[in-house]
């Protein structure tokens, strides 16, 4: 047999960082646990050179599993074997121990139970938990060593430097979600703010012109007319007010579909429940940064709904673009116009102020040119994002 070569070991060892390399930064480049698994997982298997594979997360409970991800198994075979054992046997005991585990054959450890009737009959068994600061966050399963009868010392360090990689993951998709539950908070209570102040400012006012009505129905039936088409109105506009922010409580998916995406889906409501003519290009728009993007989608948010709910406008046109240079945001109306500078505007209009300040913490900056009687147009431009 001939000896393995310094060349030979040098080798292995660059396809070993090559693979475990482009493991990371596809992981890195996945904000859903799922997919960032699946890069792990097949991975895992290339490295160790197993014919199935799988990765778990545990569950808040810790003895099942919140994630399960396998590989080498054919669609067909998963159907024949049904539902896959997940909480018991070295599945379940791989996520209470941290230390690794290997053995010729499974099916001899005391803690092996059962398989479905269909489940292929494995033998080599590599177990490797994934651990974060002392605490095990997942574990890889490989078993059925290809071309020998066991996996070796070598296999359970190669997949123990990738579990190592596979923890900082796991924790970062983790506080991806959790940052993103935090967006939708926020952005739940910025709803609520809009609630109180349009909406329940609106039923407000339908409920004195209601009772206005009432009083006047008999002494002046034209001013009750009158006030009936008023409250009439004022319900038109609070169920059209209502449908924008039911439209606005599914957050968007801007971290999978991008700005240009995003954006396109949310001036296609707005035209369908504003009944405005509202154009939308975003040609040659390169994506930026999700912490960026989401300022400026919220920017773009705020300025539409304003042409919508104070111009009157009978045209609104957004216009996103975005090249090495800068990223400009533009949204214009052919309505009644404002003074920009007028305090009380402000006052009226805290989505002004709140548009400034998000341009601010971008490093760029917002110009309102509008002035009343005339059109409106709100251009965005940070530099360099």
């Amino acid at each position: 047999m001939a000896r393995a070569t310094p060349e030979d070991t040098r080798t292995d060892q660059r396809t070993l960082l090559r693979t475990i390399g482009d493991a990371v930064l596809a992981i890195t480049a996945e904000p859903r646990v799922d997919r960032a698994l699946r890069h792990l997982v097949e991975a895992a298997r290339t490295l160790a050179g197993a014919r199935y594979a799988a990765v778990g997360v545990p569950d808040e409970q810790g003895d099942g599993f919140a994630e399960f991800i396998y590989t080498g198994m054919s669609d067909e075979l998963v159907e024949k074997i049904g539902p896959l054992p997940r909480r018991h046997g070295l599945l379940a005991a791989m996520l209470k121990q941290s230390d690794p585990m290997r053995t010729t054959d499974i099916r001899k450890d005391p803690r092996f139970e059962w398989w479905p009737e269909a489940h292929p009959r494995m033998s080599s068994f590599l177990g490797v938990p994934i651990i974060y600061k002392g605490d095990v966050v997942g574990a890889f399963y490989l078993t059925d060593k290809i071309g020998a009868r066991e996996f070796t010392a070598e296999d359970q360090e190669t997949i123990e430097l990738l579990a190592a990689h596979a923890a900082v993951a796991i924790e970062t998709t983790r506080l991806y979600g959790r940052s993103r539950e935090l967006s939708v908070v926020e952005e739940r209570n910025r709803l609520a703010r809009e609630l109180h102040d349009s909406v329940t400012q609106t039923l407000f006012s339908m409920s004195l012109r209601a009772e206005a009505a009432l009083q006047m129905l008999d002494t002046d039936p034209a001013r009750a007319k009158a006030e009936v088409e008023s409250l009439r109105d004022l319900s038109r506009a609070a169920v059209q007010e209502m449908r924008s922010l039911v439209f606005e409580l599914r957050p968007p998916d801007l971290e999978a579909e991008g700005l240009a995406e995003t954006l396109r889906k949310h001036v296609d409501v707005v035209r369908r429940v504003a009944h405005n003519d509202i154009t939308y290009s975003a040609d040659g728009y390169e994506r930026r940064p999700v912490e960026v993007e989401r300022e400026v989608l919220r920017i773009a948010q705020e300025a539409l709904n304003n042409a919508v709910k104070h111009s009157e406008a009978v045209h609104i046109a957004v216009a996103l673009a975005g090249d090495a240079v800068a990223l400009r945001l533009e949204v214009t109306d052919d309505g009644g116009g404002f003074d920009p500078a007028d305090p009380q505007i402000r006052a009226k209009r805290l989505g002004i102020t709140s548009m400034e300040e998000r341009a601010d913490e971008l490093g760029g900056y917002l110009m309102i040119d509008s002035r009343p009687g005339g059109p409106t147009s709100v251009r965005l431009e940070v530099p360099g994002a």
